[in-house]
């Protein structure tokens, strides 16, 4: 069994692939107060939970965009696995030509949802994480990971509001929107969140499809709420594990 493990800054998610099969999935909180212990403790337990042996897994891949975790993860899995724990960043071969200024700055979340994107899409197209901030990466005609955007997440800027104000109430935007007439704080504040999250990635596919051609396509991951999705006018495909399936495959490139 080979591990892949990425760190986000919400969400720690976690797949065992077996003979190119995704076995698992499981998710943990990012919580840069855990020791490497307490991680070991949560890995094994992940592992009792699946009914996994330690001994079954032969290799780990990991991605991460918390540096304060990478270090952490990686010697709690070299604790209970003793086997080669791959890190994505430079000296691993992705298979995907990276046109940005500074290749070391790309996150690695992005790095392997475009890489699995390759696989699932005839570029042009673009992947969009939903995580604490939304990141869109673009990949042109010819394959190249050439640049893209970050910015806030809808719990983020939700977060935000709320503290800002004196009287808005926390909301689930996971609720199917009342729609821009709502008659009430709570579901104005929610639909508000819901279709200007929608309109927000609306907008930016028109200017990707403006920047890498009109039939670029656009393929999403991480947190991304059905209510979100279903609200934008932009057709996204959703892959729950799309990172994990681009951690694998750099896996497979790299295995000796």
């Amino acid at each position: 069994m080979i591990l892949t493990i990425n760190i986000g800054n919400s969400n720690i998610t976690i797949g065992g692939y077996q003979e190119d099969q995704l076995v698992f999935h499981a998710q943990i909180y990012s919580d840069t107060n855990c020791s490497v212990d307490e991680y070991a403790i949560k890995l094994s337990g992940l592992m009792d939970l699946y009914e996994i042996d330690p001994a079954q897994v032969e290799g780990a891949i990991l991605g991460s965009v918390v540096p304060i975790l990478t270090g952490r993860l990686s010697d709690a899995l070299r604790q209970l696995c003793p086997v080669r724990v791959l890190l994505v960043g430079p000296g691993l071969k992705s298979g995907l030509p990276i046109r940005i200024d500074n290749p070391g700055e790309l996150g690695a979340e992005l790095l392997c949802g475009a890489v699995a994107g390759v696989a699932a899409l005839k570029p042009p197209f673009v992947v969009i994480n939903m995580d604490t901030a939304i990141s869109m990466m673009g990949v042109n005609a010819q394959g190249e990971l050439v640049g893209g955007v970050i910015l806030p997440g809808p719990q983020l800027a939700l977060t935000a509001l709320i503290q800002s104000t004196a009287q808005l109430p926390q909301v689930n935007f996971r609720k199917k929107p009342a729609g821009v007439l709502a008659t009430n704080t709570a579901d104005s504040l929610q639909s508000g969140v819901v279709l200007s999250s929608a309109d927000i990635l609306d907008g930016m596919a028109a200017r990707f499809r403006d920047a890498l051609g009109e039939d670029t396509q656009f393929i999403a991951t991480g947190t991304l709420p059905p209510t979100i999705l279903k609200a934008c006018r932009t057709p996204i495909l959703y892959r729950r594990d799309l990172i994990l399936e681009g951690l694998y495959a750099i896996w497979k490139k790299n295995r000796k």
